[in-house]
């Protein structure tokens, strides 16, 4: 209740503020799902941030999603990323970095692949969260 109490008395232009970089993040995440070189969590997360800070709405609309629900309850809940999605994203980054080490030109080309080596220590350093049950 306190968190709802905190969003309304955010400034109007505050909340606007939160709820286009919460859409923006969010966005972006949906495009990672079909762009490999994108990824889809770390941009729902930061989504579901910015909706806490903009708007109690839409952040409900976010936790009850049944697709970036249960990867935004989960990180709150343990800060941990499950083990396939670890292992995902690594694949994930790796062709990315490969495909773009090729295309780019070179005083640029490492630059991807020097931040996907950022984001995978960090990931690989999280907990393992458990897997759930699928049924």
């Amino acid at each position: 209740m306190r968190q709802a109490a905190t969003i309304v008395s955010r400034q109007r232009w505050q909340r606007w503020i939160w709820l286009l970089c919460g859409a923006m993040s969010l966005s972006t995440g949906v495009i990672g799902m079909v762009l490999p070189v994108l990824p889809t969590t770390p941009f729902v997360l930061l989504a579901a941030y910015c909706f806490s800070r903009g708007s109690a709405r839409y952040e409900q609309w976010l936790l009850t999603h049944p697709r970036f629900g249960p990867m935004v309850r989960d990180w709150r809940a343990n800060r941990a990323v499950p083990l396939r999605a670890k292992q995902f994203a690594t694949v994930m980054m790796i062709l990315s970095s490969g495909i773009t080490w090729w295309t780019l030109p070179t005083p640029v080309r490492w630059l991807p692949m020097a931040c996907c080596v950022v984001v995978g220590a960090w990931l690989w350093r999280l907990p393992t969260a458990p897997e759930r049950n699928r049924h």
